[in-house]
């Protein structure tokens, strides 16, 4: 895991947005009413934390920015210089420098000015110290322009950086450009780097990681570096030659032995020479890329001795390899990465902290008190249950589960081993034809009997009529009720249908009185659907249906004055129906205590709108409230 994100520094605005966003948090988060006819000292504090607030959210800001950007002192040296190279370490410096100085301007500008309005003498004089306060700090972030614009473009180069651990296991590639080092990163890690048949395409460093013996292992491809003095190589090169200076890694250095590079062995090894310094106190490979093209064996004999002077004379191990064709690939890696571990390993043991750490370890060697052989005793009875629990584990059975476990590959499932009999006769096979005949007719002698027994019991009970079943005959009243009923069944199930159509359809429902009257009840249809039905309706025709009960005189005359008051009050009620507003009500006072009720709820939709009912043309205000409600009144002023 990287030690630095430098992609969690914070956007740094321009000044103008910088200002913006402070006056418009000053006139958001702090009052915004004032009059003349306040105290004295209320004004004072109004205007006073109007300005300290302004001061605060600048110094809060500014702060930020400081202390997220990366400090040259503090970080590793290969950032440090890496930064250096990349945005000049005294330009770095110099505007967070700015940024911090501007701090303590406001910071003092601040202070000046609530000092002078502690002596403020009027709303006036208040307010123009106010902005005055505000003005001078607005133009000291206004000179910081520059400086803002510059950090946020460091900003967005650091966030593009890689993340690079400068305490993690690491392989460094480097060598002229073009020789094959993108190409070898590609191979072994899962980094996507562009490979172009052309010099420093790779124009920064690129990370990539690998695996090797459940580790992870930091592989950085470096641009090329040409043979020239240090003061003339440009930025793309001294990114190499930091990464080369501060990181304790395993370095790779490519040849290209084809020269396709478009330089000599001679060249490359110029190159070698003179960034060798470099390499002190690191494990070192040398690598020879573009096999595939031309062998280290078919080399001529001048310039395959320049390699054999690094071999023998400097122990210098050189390995061949082929990004083409993948030869040597995976053996490059391997021994870079024990070289690399082996390197790692002999540092910690050179270090006081493994002095430390075997100090704290101490193995007791018992020393003999004389010549006497004393050989180790165990009590007879530790030995016995030694020897019963033995037994026992013998005499338990061992599932399959663990024989499968114990065998391995040689397991075979045998089910016959556990069969309860003697001797091999359990994996025996048993013939189904024995000299002609079948041997499981002779398995059980008896089978023939017990078959021909069972069959005598069941020709007993079909004789004795077990299994006979005689449906009883109806009589004729019988008969006819079975008819009429499965008439009256299907005469139902049709009405069930109609209702259903009925219901369906779109037609509005009607109330009751006059769905009555339109669905033609009569005596006469009554009487013809039961005849259809067969029921004898002979003597019904006399027969009252309805009987009505006689009503007294004044019973009547009371019944008539109702109905009279109520064709008054509503000509379109049915007189039989009470008015909605006494239906479920039991008695005057609970019909008075309803009727408040609803004229309250009434109240609140209809009183804030000025009379505002269902039948008003209403066109809603379109306009935000709280951009055009004006300026609020002295009271909570965190609503948001």
């Amino acid at each position: 895991m990287a030690l630095y994100n430098f992609k969690k520094i914070t956007v740094v605005p321009t000044a103008k947005e910088f200002i913006d966003i402070t006056l418009s948090k000053t006139q958001r988060k702090t009052p915004t009413v004032i009059h003349k006819q306040y105290a004295i000292s209320r004004i004072r504090a109004f205007y006073t934390r109007k300005v300290k607030f302004a001061q605060q959210t600048f110094h809060d800001r500014l702060s930020q920015i400081i202390q997220e950007f990366p400090k040259l002192d503090d970080v590793h040296p290969f950032y440090a210089d890496l930064m250096n190279v990349l945005y000049d370490k005294d330009h770095y410096k110099l505007a967070l420098g700015q940024i911090n100085t501007a701090r303590h301007l406001i910071d003092n500008v601040a202070k000046e000015y609530v000092r002078l309005l502690k002596y403020g003498d009027s709303l006036y004089r208040c307010k123009q110290l106010k902005k005055a306060a505000l003005g001078r700090m607005a133009t000291i972030m206004k000179r910081q322009a520059t400086n803002l614009t510059y950090l946020e473009q460091v900003r967005q180069h650091l966030a593009r950086l890689p993340s690079i651990d400068p305490y993690t296991r690491t392989i460094i590639i480097t060598g002229f450009p073009n020789v094959g080092k993108s190409s070898f990163i590609n191979k072994i890690t899962r980094a996507d780097v562009e490979v172009q048949p052309y010099a420093f395409t790779t124009k920064s460093l690129y990370v990539g990681h690998t695996d090797y013996k459940y580790l992870r292992w930091q592989v950085i491809d470096t641009p090329g570096i040409l043979d020239h003095p240090l003061e003339e190589r440009n930025v793309i090169e001294m990114q190499a030659v930091t990464a080369l200076a501060h990181l304790r890694a395993a370095v790779l250095y490519f040849f290209d032995i084809s020269e396709q590079c478009g330089h000599s062995l001679d060249e490359q090894m110029k190159l070698f020479e003179s960034i060798k310094p470099l390499f002190a106190n690191k494990p070192l490979l040398i690598v020879v890329n573009k096999v595939d093209v031309l062998r280290l064996e078919e080399l001529p004999t001048d310039k395959r001795n320049i390699l054999k002077e690094l071999e023998n004379d400097e122990n210098i191990p050189v390995i061949e390899m082929s990004t083409v064709t993948d030869f040597g690939v995976m053996d490059v890696k391997t021994q870079a990465c024990e070289k690399l571990m082996a390197y790692r390993i002999d540092q910690k043991v050179k270090s006081k902290e493994f002095d430390g750490i075997l100090n704290r370890l101490h193995v007791a060697q018992p020393k003999p008190r004389d010549e006497k052989p004393r050989p180790p005793c165990i009590p007879e009875s530790v030995m016995q249950k030694k020897l019963l629990a033995a037994a026992k584990a013998e005499k338990k059975r061992k599932l399959e589960r663990e024989i499968e476990i114990e065998m391995g590959d040689d397991y075979v499932l045998d089910l016959k081993k556990n069969y309860d009999i003697e001797g091999d006769q359990k994996w025996d096979i048993i013939p189904e034809m024995w000299e002609g005949h079948n041997v499981a007719d002779y398995i059980d002698s008896d089978i023939f009997d017990k078959l021909n027994e069972l069959e005598r019991e069941e020709e007993m009970r079909i004789q004795a009529g077990v299994y006979d079943y005689k449906v009883p005959e109806l009589t004729e009243t019988m008969r006819d009720i079975q008819a009429l009923a499965k008439q009256i069944r299907e005469k139902k199930i049709i009405m069930k249908e109609e209702s259903k159509v009925n219901k369906q359809s779109t037609k509005p429902v009607i109330p009751r009185t006059a769905a009555a009257r339109s669905r033609d009840r009569s005596v006469s249809r009554l009487r013809n659907e039961m005849e259809e039905l067969g029921v004898d309706m002979e003597d019904t025709e006399n027969a009252h249906f309805t009987k009505t009960r006689k009503r007294s005189r004044s019973v009547s005359q009371n019944v008539d004055k109702k109905r009279q008051r109520l064709q008054s009050t509503s000509q379109h009620r049915s007189v039989s129906r009470p008015p909605r507003d006494e239906m479920g009500v039991k008695n005057v006072a609970m019909k008075t205590k309803l009727k408040k009720i609803a004229h309250k709820a009434i109240k609140k939709k209809v009183a804030k709108k000025g009379l505002k009912g269902e039948a008003d043309r209403f066109i809603g205000n379109k306009m935000p409230k709280h951009l055009f409600s004006g300026k609020r009144g002295s009271g909570k002023t965190d609503r948001r």
